[in-house]
């Protein structure tokens, strides 16, 4: 269980799971005011979709990936290059969560079924892109970005006029995590080249990648300001949108062209605070 954990990165969920929580209770309340009207068990099955749907991702990308992985110092004691999971076991948890993730959206809604395909196309295909453009980092944005509207969805079982929040907040983790992967890719630039692979950073180089990136989160700290000022919330969500502003801002200081060192604490770090505390700010605000 330990090895399958670190496999998908479990502890990367923080990074989105929020925001598909925003979703959810933005979506629910458009449908009521009251806390204890809420859907918990349908709440549940937002989460495991969440779950089932990244662990499927997660795993296939060190499947996909596990010649590369091998071959990169700093990837090379990844589980499966490390022999603790096997290619074919890797495969096998890939094929179970996707079943999971599709079977659990049919229990939720017909919408949700028929969108499950195109998710699950979306966060699958992205472990190929680096093979074949540098805009890799944006399809894993998109396939983050997911979370916000699908839960809406979920709930909603259509898309309506109060959608327009939810896609907002999709917009906003669209522009968050591909900034902030491009960050992440720093370390990977030289290696990157030398085998061919696509990205930001091994087109643009260091310096400008990071300029990219400011201009990425320049576009999601305004749309998460748009997004709290069209919501009908209080104080607790400025709070958090300006929690969330400042730790985008904040990260930019810890990542240099010459000094990658704190790249991690900018990358995981920061931004899992940052979706954390706004999430549960936002969430508060919307019942309380």
């Amino acid at each position: 269980m330990k090895n399958y954990l670190s496999l998908i990165k479990f502890s990367h969920t923080i990074f989105a799971l929020p925001f598909a929580c925003i979703g959810f209770f933005l979506a629910t309340t458009s449908i009521t005011t009251s806390s204890s009207s809420i859907d918990w068990w349908l709440f549940l099955k937002v989460i495991l979709c969440m779950v089932f749907a990244r662990s499927a991702a997660m795993a296939f990308n060190r499947y996909a990936d596990r010649d590369i992985d091998e071959k990169n110092p700093r990837t090379a004691q990844r589980e499966i290059p490390a022999g603790s999971i096997s290619p074919k076991n890797a495969l096998y948890f890939v094929i179970v969560n996707s079943l999971l993730f599709v079977a659990t959206t049919y229990s939720i809604n017909l919408l949700c079924l028929y969108l499950s395909p195109i998710a699950l196309g979306v966060v699958l295909g992205y472990s190929y892109t680096k093979r074949f453009t540098a805009l890799c980092h944006f399809v894993l944005g998109i396939g983050l970005a997911l979370a916000p509207i699908g839960a809406y969805i979920a709930v909603t079982g259509t898309f309506d006029n109060n959608s327009i929040t939810a896609i907002i907040y999709s917009f906003v983790v669209l522009f968050w995590v591909s900034g902030f992967d491009i960050i992440y890719a720093l370390q990977d630039e030289d290696f990157d080249k030398s085998l061919g692979l696509n990205s930001i950073p091994a087109t643009l180089g260091k310096e400008r990648a990071l300029m990219l990136s400011n201009v990425l989160h320049i576009i999601s700290a305004s749309l998460v300001i748009w997004a709290t000022w069209r919501s009908d919330v209080e104080i607790y969500s400025w709070i958090g949108t300006t929690i969330f502003v400042g730790l985008l801002i904040y990260q930019h200081f810890l990542v240099k062209p010459n000094d990658l060192s704190k790249v991690n604490l900018a990358f995981f770090t920061t931004n899992g605070i940052a979706s954390a505390v706004f999430g549960s700010l936002i969430i508060f605000d919307l019942f309380v």
